[in-house]
Parts: structure tokens; C-alpha cells; sequence
């Protein structure tokens, strides 16, 4: 009996322990973590002193540790480049810890990313600068480039308005005349081609931005120089967001939009039209119409877009891992514009062998469906007759009113020398494309057990897209009265790949103060372009006559890429980085003799805030002393094949007929045996500073930029090669620059924050030759054709001289202050004006670009904004050139169009195109952003989630005295500019954990 009375107590007191240790064991904590601006910080890593439990914090900021015991429980906080915090709290249960983290301002920890690695931030020595995703632009964003507009000093960001367009990307400038001067941009390890996709607007508009967690612009050659061939631009490194430990955080991000017509060009009504012909051709007052259209207001809508991007992240026992989803749907300003874009990425980092095994694998997939509206409409919307309605019952033109031979009369036909219908050429156009693009990389990093300080590293990476569409127009179409009708379909693949393999050794020297960094690698990289083709077809969907199949591969283009490069950073003390660099490149771009390129550089840094007299310092908190040397090459944005002879198939229209039957031929293209690497030199000095315990804190560079041997398309004598134009090695440039990069927190309590950005860069940039032998009766080459006119050319490419500066007759103004017409200044003063009188007169690049953002938050409350200005660029106003003067409304063959109000200042009557009256500073100060957001506390009365609303608008306004429709014409020539939308974004942000 006792035995059994026993047993039970033994149960008994065995369940109780089992509860309790259960109970026990079911603790949690939740919070949140925000830094220095009240801002979330995701990606914080939180840990349980004393045993294996961790996990890191939301993309709100949010985290939850479970199965603690109850209890004395110690958490730490850490985040790189800030301060770490410890919390210690007695657990019963569960229980809320908020932290707020201080940037680690005195060490200066924070890790940046390089080349092929990273690096401590107060070890850097080139001109580095990082943007993470915090301080990127705001709004609808719908490519990567527009995240870091006006953020970066030296760094501009030209953008189209049209949904999906591209950016034009400088850095420092450029550096090449005819080569490519886009950066080369890598992301997560894989450098993507510069090439673009047959059916997107812009290739990087195939990313979604919402992925990206930082970039990091590498801007003088000590920093680029380990990607050789590819970084006389300067380099763009993309990182995009990854897993982190924890239990599974779901974020949802909805952002909807409508884009405004901020501005159009002011073109004369339909009265003023009417009274224009009255004073100056009454004969003609009888073929006006009766109507006030408003051609721009037909063909122009509101813009709206959706924007949603839905993703997941955690982790299991050993697999971090972020799965993303997203779909945007945009319009354009011009009807008919739009484009569909779904995305998903996954990224998965899972460590294996005792975390001597780490694995990362990127894979993003995109396809987008667009529709590219007539942009030949905005020209047409100007010049249209505005007395004339829309639409004409008797028009066999789909019914829209139309120009004839005879006004009024359908039987005479189109008038070929008149602007067809606007609103027609939106509506009867029908090309729609559809896009799918697939890039990612497997990188596998091994330490080796017997040698920690030695890791072996593998990338593996890919980049294929293809871009398929169509053009249609009916036969019934005005715009086709000519061809009756066309369907031109077109097929572009592309396949690039990435091969790279390399040691890293990185070891701590404790002993003698040192740290070591080695590196030694080598990249195979191959690139892939097949272009297919249709055969024509006629108006009733046929394959036109002498064709035996539809579609066939017309084009390939290709070429590889072999490196070899080796990198050593060493430091002293935390006081001197001493950092050199290799890297030698073959492209099948070259013939055998100049195919391989070496790409030297070095740099030096120096801490002086480490040295006795400044590191008690209470004002100066950081002081590095950097300088730096390299060259970089350029073989990006000239042909594949340009140094070997090749033929290509000529047209249908050139056949031959030999008897019954009709060949095609063969055309030679001209080519260069000699052609070799453009090389690029570049020195650069820099101090980076802080004040104040880095409430002030910024840098200052200074460099000087010299290239050589540029690949350049000059005019060459007849008969010296198979056309006129060579693209071959040829000129030098000279540039030079300071820039200035300054942060400020002027305020920072427990509720308020305050932070301040600004940025300027000073460039200058000079030929300095541009002939193989000296050409003395030569002026320059040159460049920048308009629309107006045949063969005209409005910029000149010249010795001592800025690229693409204008070179035009110089106008003469009256006593009214207007321009008297045809009539230009004699400056070679011998008696008689010729084309020798032109002269150079300004550039289209501005020499001075700033940037300005500032953030201020209040508790839960937070705004921000950006502005942007340029100083000292000139546009040619190719919209006036063509309609601000009389020839525009009363042409020489009968015809009445419409003119822009130009015409009052101008008083023209006929075409002055080569005038510098055109040409017109554009200097501006932009505001792009302004955005209002509030975080809520709580979500669902628990801290398992958040939710924050925001407001945005962008291309807030526009300062400039240019009298065109945008002073920002990356070009210089202002022709029918597609119109930058005011947009305003509401958006909403739910994060649940």
C-alpha cells in the first residue's frame, strides 16, 4: 500500500516539475528597435546572454524571442556602426523591452561593401560612399538608380518621365566621348551588361527597388580599379535585402499614386492662331476650323499606379531566408502609356559545416507587359492646327479629322507635309511589348579548418532576359497612308553568365598592431545577344513575296571577358591602410596583339583622430587623410566585331535580280585592326571628418582625371575605309572635380530628430586631343543633331574644350531687344558671315551639381524632402527652334499649324536654327520630394507588428529661367520631351511578426 501511495506522490510531484519546467520554459519578450531618429532599424540582431538564443529585429523594427525561462534575463542589442545595449529584465511570463541604439560614432565600426568584399568603414581609402535603404528617395520608385537621386555629390540621376524609362548615370562625369559612360552596376556579385532589352524602356526597371537594402557608389580608381575593364565610369554595388534568424516577419508595403501634368509648352489658342493668319495671310482665314482644341490636353491623362510588394523573411533551425513578391501597374502621362511588372525574388544564407560553409543564393524573376504610347504625338500636339476638331464624320481615317492637299477635301489625299492627328497617333499605334528577365548567382565562401584566416570563394551567376513585341497600325490609320498598314514584330535573348573564383586571407596581426587582407581571384564573364527577325508584313497579314520563313536569327553579338585580379589592404595601428591593386583583363573586343589590359592602383589613408593630440579631442571626432591612384579601362559601347572584317546582309529593298529570282547581297562594314583599350588615370585626395562626436561629420575630395586612347567615331577621309565615320582610338580628355559631402544632426533628444545632408560637385571636363594626325583646317567633330532642317548639327566636339559644347552663329539683337533675323555677328571680322563665324558657346553638362535632404521626425511622426540643383547647363530649345516663328504657322505650301508663344519674343518668320538664340541656360533648383509619414505605436494591442501610413508628393516644383517644358535635358537638346508627372503617393506600410 505504501508502494502505491508512494508511486502516486512520485507522478504526481513528477507532473508538477514537468508543468513548471514547461511554464518556465514558455517566457517571451517582444519590442522594438529604433535608432537615433526614432526610425525602425531592421535587421538588428538580438541575443540571450548566457545560451544559443537569438534573433533579429523586422523590417519594422519589431522582434519576439520565445521559450525563455523565467527569470533574471540578461538581452543584448547590436547593430554595426552602433553602440551595443544591454537590457536585463525579470521574466515573468512575458515582458516588453523597447531599445533605442546610438551610432557608434567614436569607432567608426561600420562595415561598407567594396569590391569583392568589405571593409571597416575607418579603414577605407578611396572615395566611398554607401545609401542605405533609410535615407533612399521616397514616392514611386520603379528603378533602382532613382533611389539615390541628389544623395551623392558627383553623382547625377537624369530621369525620363514615361513609366518604366531609364536614367542617364554619371559619375564624375564620365570619361569617354563615343565609348559607354555608364557605370557598371553589380548586384549581390553580378555584374550586369550594359546592353539593353529589346521591349523595356530601361533595363534596370526590370529590379524591383522595394528588394535593395543599400548601395554603394565606388568613385575613384583606388575603388574601381579591381573591376578593370569595366569601372572608368565608377561602380554601382547593389545589395538587396536578405533573411535574418528569427521567427517568420511578414511585410506588406501598398503604394498608390497619380502622376499630374506639372507643366506643358505654351503654344498659341486657336484665336491667336485665327488672328496670326488674319494679319499676315487673310487668304488662308477661309481653311481655318471653327473649333478650340486643345491638342496637349487630348493626348495627356492622369497617371495613376499601384505599386505592391509583399515578403517574408526568417529563418528555420539553419536556413535565414526572404521571399519577396511584387506586382506594379503604371501609367504614363501620354495615353496609352503603361507597363505591368511582376517580380519575385528569394534569397536564401544558409551556414553549414560549424559555419565554415556559407551559402548564398539570389534568384529574381520579373516579366513585364508594356505598352508604349506614339511619343511622335507630343511633337504633333504642338504644330497641329488648334482650330480644328478631333474627329470627322466624313474623315475614312478611323473617323479623326485629318490635313488634305485641299483643305476639306478627302479625294485629294493627305497632305504629306503636314503633322497628322495627335489623338490618332496615340490611339491607331499599338505597340505592346512583353518582357522576362531572370538574374541571380550562387556564392559559396569556405574557411578553411586547419587555416582560419583562409577562405576560398565561389560565384556563380546569371542574367538572361527575353523581349518579345509588336507594332501595329491598320491600313485605316492616317499615319500609314504610306505603307498601308505595317505590323513590325521583333525577338531579342539575351544570355550573360559570371564565373568567378577567389582566396581571401584576413588575418589579425595583434602582435605587431597590424591586420591583413590578401586577395587573389579569377572571372570568366560572357555576354550574349541574339536578335531574330520577321519577315515584313503586308496590310492583309501575308508574308511578303521572295520570304520563306517568318522569323530567323538576325543578329548575334558576343563577346567574353577574362580576369585576373589580386588586391592586399594593410593596416597599421588603426592609424595608416595601405591598399594596392591588379587586375588584368582580356576582351574579344580586341584583336590578339591588344586584347589584354592591366589595371593598376594604389592608395593610402591615415587616421589622425588615433594620434595623442586628437584622441581625447572633445570637438574633432574623426579626421582620415586619404590618397589614392588607378586606372581603369573602357571596351563598353563600341561594336563586338570592329577590328576584324565582317559583312552584313543587306535589305530587300537592295536586291538583285538574276533572271526570275531576287538575291540579297552583301555589305562590308569598316573596321580598325589596331583597335586597343581606352584608359583611363585617375589621382585622388580626400579628407573625411566629424565634429562634435559626428553631429557634424562629412568628407571633401579632390581629382584629377585623365584619359587616353579614346574610342571614338571620327569622320575619315573617303576611300580610307568602308564608310566616312571609324570607330578607332583617338583623343584625350582631361577632368577634374572637388567635391563636397557634409552631414549635420542639429537636433536629437528623445522625441525630436533632426538631420541635414548636403552635397555639391564641382566637374570640369576637357579635350585635350582628338586627331590621329593634327588636322589644322578641322574645327572638331561634330555631334548633336536636331530635329529641323537636314543635317544639321548644333554641338562640336573641339580642342580645350568641353564635350558636346555648342557651336552655332552668334545672333545679333536690335535696338527692340529682339533678334534680328538672319543676321549674326562677323567674328572672324573679314567682311562676309560663313560657316568659319560659328563659334563655341557653352556645354550641355553643368559644372556644378548639389543635392540637398533633411529628415525630421517627432515621436511617431516624420518629414523629409530632397532638392536638387544644377548650375551652368545650357539647352538648346529644339521645340522653339522649330515653332516659335512664322514659317511655323504659315509654311510655304499653304498650310496652317500652330506655333509656341516663342514666336512674340523670337518675331521670326522663317527657320534659324544654327542661332545661339536657342540656346538657353538651364540652370534649376528642384524640388523632388517632400513626404509626411506616421508610425503607429501599437498593432493589435501587442508589439507583433506595426503599421505606418505615408504621404509623398515628387517633382514638387521647378526654379529655373529656361523657357521650355523641364531645364532637365540630359542631352542638351530639348525636343518634345517626354513630360516628368507631379506625383502624389499614399502608401501604406503593415509589418506582422
Amino acid at each position: 500500500m505504501r508502494n502505491r501511495y508512494l508511486k502516486k506522490w512520485m507522478l504526481l510531484c513528477s507532473m508538477l516539475i514537468i508543468s513548471a519546467m514547461a511554464f518556465a520554459q514558455n517566457g517571451s519578450i517582444t519590442g522594438k528597435i529604433v535608432d537615433e531618429t526614432n526610425q525602425p532599424m531592421p535587421a538588428a540582431t538580438i541575443a540571450v546572454q548566457g545560451s544559443q538564443k537569438s534573433t533579429s529585429s523586422d523590417a519594422n523594427g519589431n522582434y519576439k524571442i520565445s521559450g525563455l525561462n523565467n527569470g533574471t534575463i540578461t538581452l543584448e542589442f547590436r547593430f554595426l556602426g552602433y553602440v551595443t545595449v544591454t537590457r536585463t529584465v525579470t521574466l515573468n511570463g512575458s515582458a516588453v523591452v523597447n531599445v533605442g541604439l546610438q551610432p557608434n560614432t567614436k569607432s567608426l565600426n561600420e562595415v561598407v561593401v567594396i569590391g569583392y568584399g568589405t571593409q571597416s568603414k575607418k579603414d577605407v581609402s578611396g572615395a566611398i560612399t554607401t545609401v542605405s535603404s533609410k535615407d533612399f528617395q521616397t514616392g514611386t520608385v520603379t528603378s533602382p538608380e532613382q533611389l539615390i537621386q541628389g544623395k551623392v555629390a558627383g553623382v547625377s540621376v537624369t530621369s525620363n518621365g514615361a513609366p518604366g524609362s531609364g536614367s542617364a548615370i554619371r559619375i564624375r562625369g564620365g570619361a569617354s566621348l563615343s565609348a559607354s559612360n555608364d557605370p557598371l552596376i553589380v548586384i549581390d556579385g553580378v555584374p550586369l551588361s550594359n546592353n539593353g532589352i529589346s521591349g523595356a524602356a530601361s533595363a534596370l526597371s526590370l529590379i524591383n527597388a522595394d528588394d535593395i537594402e543599400s548601395e554603394t557608389i565606388l568613385k575613384d580608381a583606388a575603388s574601381t580599379a579591381i573591376y578593370g575593364s569595366r569601372a572608368s565610369n565608377g561602380v554601382i554595388l547593389i545589395t538587396t535585402k536578405k533573411g535574418s534568424k528569427g521567427s517568420m516577419a511578414i511585410n506588406v508595403n501598398q503604394e498608390t499614386s497619380i502622376g499630374t501634368t506639372a507643366k506643358t509648352i505654351q503654344v498659341l489658342t486657336a484665336d491667336q492662331v485665327r488672328a496670326y493668319v488674319a494679319a499676315n495671310k487673310p487668304s488662308l482665314s477661309a481653311t481655318l476650323g471653327s473649333a478650340n482644341t486643345d491638342w496637349q490636353k487630348q493626348i495627356y491623362q492622369n497617371a495613376f499606379a499601384s505599386n505592391t510588394n509583399l515578403s517574408f523573411s526568417g529563418s528555420t533551425k539553419i536556413l535565414p531566408y526572404r521571399l519577396s513578391l511584387g506586382y506594379l501597374d503604371q501609367d504614363g502621362l501620354l495615353k496609352t502609356d503603361n507597363i505591368k511588372r511582376s517580380s519575385a525574388a528569394l534569397r536564401l544564407n544558409p551556414s553549414l559545416l560549424h559555419n565554415s560553409l556559407k551559402i548564398d543564393l539570389n534568384v529574381n524573376g520579373t516579366y513585364q507587359h508594356s505598352r508604349f504610347a506614339n511619343t511622335g504625338a507630343i511633337g504633333a500636339a504642338l504644330s497641329f492646327d488648334p482650330t480644328q476638331p478631333v474627329y470627322d464624320s466624313k474623315s475614312p481615317y478611323n473617323g479623326y479629322y485629318e490635313s488634305y492637299n485641299t483643305p476639306g477635301s478627302v479625294a485629294s489625299g493627305l497632305n504629306p507635309n503636314t503633322p497628322r492627328n495627335p489623338v490618332a497617333l496615340i490611339n491607331d499605334n499599338h505597340n505592346t511589348s512583353d518582357v522576362y528577365r531572370s538574374f541571380g548567382n550562387l556564392m559559396l565562401n569556405y574557411q578553411f579548418p586547419f587555416l582560419k584566416a583562409l577562405s576560398a570563394n565561389a560565384n556563380f551567376g546569371y542574367d538572361v532576359s527575353k523581349g518579345s513585341g509588336r507594332t501595329e497600325v491598320p491600313a485605316s490609320a492616317a499615319q500609314s497612308f504610306t505603307s498601308l498598314g505595317n505590323s513590325t514584330p521583333y525577338l531579342q535573348k539575351n544570355t550573360n553568365k559570371t564565373i568567378e573564383y577567389y582566396l581571401n586571407y584576413t588575418s589579425d596581426l595583434k602582435s605587431i598592431k597590424s591586420t591583413v587582407n590578401a586577395q587573389a581571384g579569377y572571372g570568366y564573364y560572357d555576354f550574349l545577344t541574339t536578335t531574330y527577325n520577321y519577315q515584313p508584313l503586308s496590310a492583309n497579314g501575308k508574308p511578303m513575296p521572295n520570304t520563306t520563313a517568318p522569323l530567323y536569327p538576325y543578329g548575334q553579338g558576343q563577346y567574353t571577358l577574362i580576369s585576373y585580379y589580386g588586391r592586399l589592404i594593410y593596416t597599421y595601428n588603426d592609424r595608416f591602410t595601405v591598399q594596392g591593386s591588379i587586375r588584368t583583363d582580356g576582351s574579344s573586343k580586341f584583336a590578339k596583339d591588344n586584347r589584354w589590359g592591366v589595371f593598376p592602383a594604389a592608395a593610402v589613408s591615415y587616421r589622425l583622430t588615433e594620434e595623442d593630440f586628437l584622441k581625447d579631442s572633445k570637438v574633432i571626432s574623426d579626421m582620415k587623410i586619404r590618397l589614392g591612384y588607378g586606372v581603369t579601362g573602357q571596351q563598353d559601347g563600341i561594336p563586338y566585331y570592329s577590328y576584324i572584317p565582317s559583312y552584313s546582309l543587306t535589305t530587300n529593298d537592295t536586291q538583285y535580280q538574276f533572271g526570275n529570282t531576287f538575291y540579297n547581297g552583301y555589305t562590308p562594314s569598316a573596321y580598325d585592326t589596331s583597335l586597343k583599350w581606352e584608359t583611363t588615370n585617375t589621382f585622388d585626395g580626400g579628407v573625411d571628418f566629424g565634429f562634435l562626436n559626428q553631429r557634424i561629420y562629412g568628407s571633401v575630395d579632390v581629382y584629377v582625371r585623365k584619359t587616353k586612347d579614346l574610342l571614338s567615331r571620327v569622320p575619315i577621309p573617303a576611300g580610307t575605309n568602308f564608310t566616312n565615320y571609324l570607330t578607332t582610338n583617338v583623343g584625350n580628355t582631361n577632368s577634374s572635380g572637388i567635391e563636397l559631402n557634409l552631414n549635420a544632426v542639429p537636433v536629437k533628444t528623445k522625441d525630436i530628430s533632426w538631420t541635414v545632408n548636403y552635397n555639391i560637385a564641382f566637374n570640369s571636363v576637357k579635350i585635350t586631343n582628338l586627331y590621329l594626325v593634327p588636322d589644322p583646317s578641322s574645327v572638331g567633330v561634330p555631334t548633336g543633331g536636331i530635329s529641323g532642317g537636314t543635317g544639321n548639327y548644333v554641338q562640336l566636339h573641339a580642342l580645350n574644350h568641353t564635350p558636346y559644347s555648342f557651336y552655332l552663329y552668334k545672333q545679333i539683337i536690335g535696338s527692340n531687344g529682339k533678334p534680328l533675323e538672319g543676321v549674326y555677328a562677323d567674328n572672324n571680322a573679314d567682311g562676309t558671315v560663313t560657316a568659319t563665324d560659328e563659334y563655341l558657346y557653352h556645354a550641355s553638362a553643368p559644372p556644378v551639381t548639389m543635392g540637398f535632404s533633411t529628415s525630421f521626425s517627432y515621436k511617431h511622426w516624420s518629414l523629409s524632402t530632397v532638392l536638387r540643383a544644377n548650375l551652368g547647363n545650357y539647352v538648346y530649345n529644339n521645340v522653339d527652334a522649330n515653332l516659335a516663328t512664322g514659317g511655323s504657322i504659315i509654311n510655304n505650301i499653304g498650310v496652317v499649324n500652330n506655333a509656341t508663344t516663342g514666336i512674340y519674343a523670337s518675331g521670326f518668320t522663317g527657320y534659324n536654327y544654327l542661332s545661339d538664340y536657342w540656346v538657353q541656360n538651364a540652370s534649376f533648383l528642384r524640388m523632388d520630394n517632400v513626404g509626411l509619414g506616421y508610425t503607429f505605436g501599437k498593432f493589435n494591442n501587442k508589439h507583433l507588428g506595426s503599421l505606418r501610413i505615408t504621404a509623398n508628393c515628387q517633382n514638387v516644383f521647378v526654379i529655373t529661367n529656361y523657357t521650355g517644358l523641364d531645364p532637365e535635358v540630359f542631352s542638351g537638346i530639348d525636343n518634345n520631351t517626354y513630360p516628368r508627372p507631379r506625383t502624389y503617393t499614399l502608401g501604406i506600410n503593415l509589418g506582422i511578426k
